[in-house]
């Protein structure tokens, strides 16, 4: 690899050339329009030649989400099956490891799917995104599945801050304010829970809240590191560099361009592997060496 620390991107999205889960209009009106990338990013992208990219970026692994963004009870949704990105795991064994979408309304159903996720396809962690509920992190609708993951021993990793217009129809509630996963460590405070998207433009309340607990953790994706709050590159180079895992939230940030200024920002040598590689290893229980073994 180009770089001496092989990194874990612990927020990819399955975006892979399929069929049946093409996004009418997503290259276009998002990957361009909002973010500002080339369309050209994912599209027609094979799985041989991601790896290729994450060979470039020094990104030894990356955590495939199967997403549940938004109720299937709602016209305006997008879900990746769960059988999906286990085969792409059962395929490149080596490169991914999967994370499960939840979704609080389905009551029983989904916690048995998120089991059986665990369980049986050997997903590693679960994946929330609340904007799309409209329901804030500690609403109580999504307690049976914080008490499900407590069970099963894996972390949750949810999008804290604000998000984004991702369909003119259907423009959701910025209802992920970091302060809310304060309530959910007290309640629960065994829970894993990851903070993704750094909690932008409330950093630094996402910062008091890892601070705070154990098991509170901060995703640096979706985020170009050139653009991150400087109190947050300097918790991260000090006392917080237990608590960042690195992410992209690819395609929304690519990793070529994530790696590049992630090293540009001059963390030390010790923050820079537990960011960008160890701390992810500890926290999902990785079958991957430390970068200092």
């Amino acid at each position: 690899m180009a770089y001496p620390i092989a990194a874990i991107d612990a927020v990819t999205n399955y975006e892979f050339a399929d069929p049946e889960l093409e996004r009418k209009g997503w290259q276009e009106t998002f990957i361009r329009g909002k973010i500002g990338a080339e369309e050209s990013r994912i599209k027609g992208l094979t799985p041989e030649a991601f790896i290729e990219k994450m060979d470039r970026a020094g990104v030894e692994h990356c955590f495939l989400l199967a997403i549940k963004a938004g109720s299937a009870l709602n016209t305006i949704n997008r879900r990746v099956p769960y059988e999906k990105v286990a085969e792409m795991v059962r395929r490149y064994p080596t490169r991914f490891s999967a994370l499960a979408g939840v979704d609080p309304t389905e009551g029983m159903r989904g916690l048995r799917e998120l089991e059986y996720a665990v369980k049986e396809l050997g997903f590693i962690g679960a994946h929330l995104y609340p904007h799309w509920f409209e329901m804030a992190p500690d609403h109580a609708r999504y307690y049976p599945i914080y008490a499900k993951c407590c069970e099963l021993d894996i972390p949750i990793q949810m999008q804290i801050g604000h998000c984004l217009r991702y369909s003119e129809e259907r423009p959701l509630k910025s209802v992920g304010r970091p302060i809310t996963l304060d309530t959910i460590a007290c309640d629960f405070p065994e829970l894993k829970l990851v903070g993704i998207h750094i909690g932008w433009p409330w950093t630094e309340e996402m910062i008091a809240v890892a601070y705070k607990h154990p098991n509170v953790y901060i995703g640096t994706d979706a985020y170009a590191p050139k653009h991150w709050d400087e109190k947050f590159v300097r918790y991260m180079n000090s006392f917080g560099q237990d608590k960042v895992i690195f992410g992209t939230d690819y395609p929304v940030i690519d990793l070529e361009r994530a790696r590049v200024e992630f090293e540009a920002l001059g963390l030390r040598e010790v923050a820079k592997r537990k960011v960008l590689r160890d701390n992810a290893i500890r926290l999902y229980g990785l079958k991957l060496p430390l970068s200092e073994e």
